[in-house]
């Protein structure tokens, strides 16, 4: 027994280290691999602060930006002209909230949606979706909860569901199915009455309030103000920032690691106080983190039938730190499998790129069609991930369309830069007038089929 106890004491010893006697110990190569990882797990958290910087600089909502706490609507699909969002969606209206319940939780009013899908996902400040309210989860009956902070103690009003929020600040991008422009008046309804207010304002004639706009604001996309910080910035903001979104409980390993070179999330980073080893590392960090963030985008999913399919690490992450910076790099906002999954290719069955000089059929058999429990859809896209211009101002086409089926029940979907014929339009996605594009199938509640992998995108086949 005096045995352990003794190593006990020794262990506490090393633990309680100051930073700078840990890290007198550590070599260069391990000292740029902590820093590495450590980058690689403090990316998501970074790239949300600068996005809800850049989010609520506004006085009041206008869609995607909005003051904190209130919501902000879109109000139209985007069109050809939109050259801002990439993978732009053709499919919903958006919702979109920064959220921020340090001092005290906010209540959300959701309206009876008539049966219409819809899903509220709420992220946390390290982009983990931990709710969402919607017709998958909840029903579309009407609705309130309140999301409360880390450590809030008071107790919510009778008939509000609680969630609690891992972090104090956070996200929820909103979706609401809108079946085409003839459909957004019904839409704007269902907007109107959501409503959020302070739990201290609830049950009381509430005006939210307005904000001060700051100028000096960097306005540009937060992933390029983030992939321009020098390592000794990105800390700083990262050790600053994590004082209210305290880490989940399974990240001790990493913050037992990061410790020995000085990053205590809560604590002032100093590159200063640091040995020269450890300053060494830590300037070579987004050079070591930044190309495997972007590689790791870029490789995620599974190729089946030419389509790349994301069937997990997506909304929820646990400690593959890696994949959820790339996740958030690339696809900020990301939802869970069970809520969406967007199948995507750039090739047709033979692995060439697509391209708008060719014609493209894509033949789903009678028992093989999308099993989506929402609705499904297939859109379009240029080289620059942006919708395609076209005659008929069709972006994307899916079970909600007046499509013909063959006589066998199969469907066949005509995608091609010149009109298929009068008797196949109505089964026709426009290519672009030049330049290769992509293909992107989105599934709203997919079925365990999809989620499981027993069902894919068939092959997108070239007509000769």
């Amino acid at each position: 027994m005096k045995y352990f106890l003794r190593a006990c004491a020794l262990l506490l010893s090393l633990l309680t280290l100051p930073a700078s006697q840990a890290a007198d110990s550590l070599s260069a190569r391990e000292a740029r691999d902590i820093a590495r990882d450590a980058y690689l797990y403090a990316y998501p958290l970074v790239l949300m602060r600068v996005s809800s910087q850049v989010s609520t600089n506004v006085a009041e909502p206008q869609f995607p930006l909005s003051p904190i706490n209130q919501l902000a609507h879109a109000k139209a699909f985007p069109d050809a002209s939109m050259d801002i969002i990439a993978s732009p969606n053709a499919d919903t209206l958006y919702t979109s909230m920064t959220f921020d319940v340090s001092k005290e939780p906010i209540v959300v009013t959701v309206p009876d949606s008539g049966g219409r899908y819809y899903l509220l996902p709420f992220l946390d400040e390290w982009t983990d979706v931990f709710t969402v309210p919607g017709k998958r989860t909840t029903g579309t009956a009407a609705q309130t909860f309140a999301i409360v902070g880390p450590g809030w103690q008071g107790k919510l009003p009778h008939g509000i569901t609680r969630y609690d929020s891992p972090t104090a600040r956070g996200w929820m991008g909103g979706r609401v199915q809108t079946n085409g422009k003839a459909d957004y008046a019904a839409v704007y309804k269902f907007q109107q009455g959501l409503k959020v207010v302070p739990l201290s304002a609830y049950g009381k004639p509430y005006t939210p309030p307005r904000t001060a706009v700051d100028p000096k604001q960097d306005m540009s996309p937060p992933v390029e103000q983030v992939d321009k910080m020098d390592a000794e910035t990105f800390f700083t903001v990262f050790a600053e920032h994590v004082k209210n979104n305290p880490p989940h409980a399974n990240d001790y390993p990493i913050l037992d690691r990061m410790r020995r070179i000085g990053i205590v999330p809560g604590k002032p980073f100093s590159m200063a106080a640091q040995p020269e080893v450890v300053q060494e590392a830590i300037k070579a960090a987004p050079a070591d983190a930044l190309p495997r963030i972007k590689a790791a985008w870029k490789k995620s999913g599974t190729v089946v039938n030419g389509w790349n399919v994301n069937l997990s690490g997506m909304g929820t992450y646990g400690t593959n730190y890696l994949r959820r910076a790339a996740v958030a790099y690339g696809g900020l906002g990301a939802n869970v499998p069970e809520d969406a999954v967007y199948p995507t290719t750039f090739a047709d069955a033979r692995g060439e790129p697509l391209h708008s000089d060719r014609r493209y059929t894509l033949h789903f058999d009678k028992d093989k069609r999308p099993p989506a429990r929402a609705f499904w859809s297939l859109t379009l896209y240029n080289d620059r991930q942006l919708f395609a211009d076209n005659p008929i101002d069709r972006y994307a086409i899916g079970d909600r369309d007046k499509l013909r089926f063959n006589a066998d029940g199969s469907l066949d979907l005509y995608i091609q830069r010149e009109s298929p014929g009068s008797d196949k339009e109505a089964n026709w996605l426009p290519a672009p007038q030049s330049g290769n594009f992509s293909l992107m199938m989105r599934l709203y509640w997919p079925a365990l089929e999809v989620l499981d992998g027993s069902w894919a995108p068939p092959p997108v086949e070239r007509v000769e």
